[in-house]
């Protein structure tokens, strides 16, 4: 695995959605399919998929938001009703392997910033970009925001 410290731009237009952490798994997909459906709105789209997270703070905290969204070239004034247009800059450190594996490259990530003594930044969002490569494979890329 590579994992790496990098500090990263993202421009995207996105759908947002709010719930239970332990139901992310599957209302996250849900919402990424939504705005698949509806992805010739979104102009300037790289067709890059992406998704950010809300961090789960603490075990008192339940309900998160969420939003799956498209990564986009060039700023937006304008977006398709109910989408927002989001620009995020910050720093990260991150790992890229194959979807099936996406709780163990968390894990494996969560891990390494410890040993190199990252302090995770639970006021930002949890980034995912996702990459086909091929024969219906998918690969993800996983930013978790630190402190600087």
């Amino acid at each position: 695995m590579f994992f790496k410290k990098v500090k990263k731009d993202f421009k995207l237009v996105a759908l947002k959605g709010s719930g239970e952490f332990v139901h992310y798994g599957y209302a996250v997909p849900l919402l990424a399919k939504e705005l698949l459906n509806r992805s010739e709105e979104i102009l300037h789209s790289t067709e890059t998929e992406i998704s950010l997270y809300e961090p789960k703070k603490n075990k008192e905290h339940k309900v998160g938001t969420f939003y799956a969204g498209l990564i986009v070239s060039e700023q937006l004034s304008e977006t398709p009703p109910g989408m927002e247009y989001m620009e995020i800059s910050k720093s990260y450190i991150t790992i890229r392997g194959n979807m099936s594996k996406v709780a163990e490259l968390h894990s494996q990530l969560l891990n390494w910033a410890a040993e190199q003594g990252h302090q995770l930044d639970l006021d930002a969002f949890i980034i995912e970009t996702y990459h086909p490569v091929g024969d219906g494979e998918e690969e993800v890329e996983i930013y978790l925001p630190i402190q600087v």
